[in-house]
């Protein structure tokens, strides 16, 4: 039987034309709804922090934790990281949210809790708005939210796609801010990848203090993974300058946050023996920042583990990436990392007390 060369090339191409055009009309919508967020925008903060300005003659308590949307306790690996699950189940993900919010609402007196990967509505976490559970868990705390990743469908895997991802930044505070700002990085993915990934941004938050200085705040999330090497070194410069621009006005600086990066200087070997702790390589440059401010973290507990397999104490590669940047006229009085055996999250909490001086 002879096969027409013409109905054998339609049936050839008209599906390959058709997937074609799906794709095309696909990137378009994208393209579209890409979250394109400005260089500089003024966060509305909300909640019934004080008012009064901060003290500067007693200890000021911080935290830092990247709750992992409450989707990457030890019971989860990613698919994005080397593993094969896109997000928990329906119980994991309820145990994950209940056990971040009591270990938040159980923190020994905080004054100021800086929190990352924070979902108001996802896919992933079964649409919980995070933002506003964890903001009204925290009464008399003041709020800053800024959304750091904004798509509407994120394609991939492809028959179990990620979906609709807004997430971001959370700062709360006892005190109210003066202003809550949130600054974009000058960083991005080559289209059209960056349809797709975070827009990274630090949120910078202004307090009075009681001495007629102003505390800066800076909550910040770098980007991650190894391909964006590139993109945390154009996001630390500017960062650096505002930080030194602060100080230089006599202000008092902290930088907080997961850094995607270890602190300076950091050493692997000190980490507690039962881990097994890595470096990430190339680090922060030693100099980056003048010798007389303070990188404060715990050397003996890791921050973050990877997320290719489930957790597991003494098997499962982890590091330090949750840390805090003191400018010279703070003075640090304790900082430890919190275990909490990865339950929750694939960080774990950092805590600090500083005095102003």
């Amino acid at each position: 039987m002879k096969i027409n060369k013409r109905v054998l090339t339609h049936a050839i191409l008209w599906p390959v034309v058709a997937i074609a055009s799906i794709v095309a009309g696909f990137i378009i919508y994208s393209e579209l709804t890409d979250y394109k967020p400005a260089l500089v925008e003024n966060i509305l903060a909300s909640g019934e922090g004080q008012h009064n300005a901060v003290p500067t003659d007693t200890s000021l308590v911080f935290y830092t934790w990247n709750i992992g949307y409450c989707g990457l306790g030890k019971e989860m690996d990613f698919v994005y990281e080397g593993g094969k699950m896109v997000r928990p189940t329906k119980e994991l993900a309820k145990k994950y949210r209940e056990g971040v919010v009591y270990q938040l609402t159980t923190l020994d007196r905080p004054d100021f809790i800086l929190l990352q990967e924070v979902d108001s509505l996802a896919k992933r976490s079964y649409n919980d708005n995070q933002c506003k559970r964890i903001a009204l868990s925290f009464p008399q705390f003041t709020s800053a939210y800024a959304i750091n990743h904004n798509v509407k469908y994120f394609p991939l895997p492809l028959f179990h796609a990620l979906g609709k991802v807004v997430s971001g930044q959370l700062s709360l505070s006892r005190y109210q801010p003066e202003e809550s700002v949130r600054y974009a990085y000058p960083s991005s993915y080559r289209w059209p990848k960056s349809l797709f990934m975070p827009h990274r941004c630090f949120i910078l938050s202004r307090f009075k203090t009681t001495n007629g200085k102003q505390l800066i705040l800076i909550n910040l999330h770098n980007s991650a993974s190894d391909d964006a090497l590139k993109m945390r070194e154009k996001e630390m410069n500017p960062l650096k300058d505002l930080m030194i621009k602060e100080f230089a006005k006599g202000n008092y600086v902290i930088a907080g946050g997961d850094w995607n990066q270890n602190p300076l200087p950091f050493d692997s070997t000190s980490v507690i023996k039962e881990n097994q702790a890595y470096c990430i390589r190339p680090g922060i440059a030693e100099h980056f920042l003048p010798a007389n401010w303070e990188w404060a973290y715990d050397p003996d507990v890791p921050t973050n583990r990877n997320v290719d397999k489930p957790y597991h104490k003494g098997q499962t590669p982890v590091t330090t990436l949750d840390f805090f940047v003191l400018s010279p006229n703070i003075e640090l009085r304790f900082v430890q990392t919190i275990e909490s055996g990865f339950n929750y999250s694939d960080h774990q909490p950092v805590g600090m007390v500083v005095k102003l001086k």
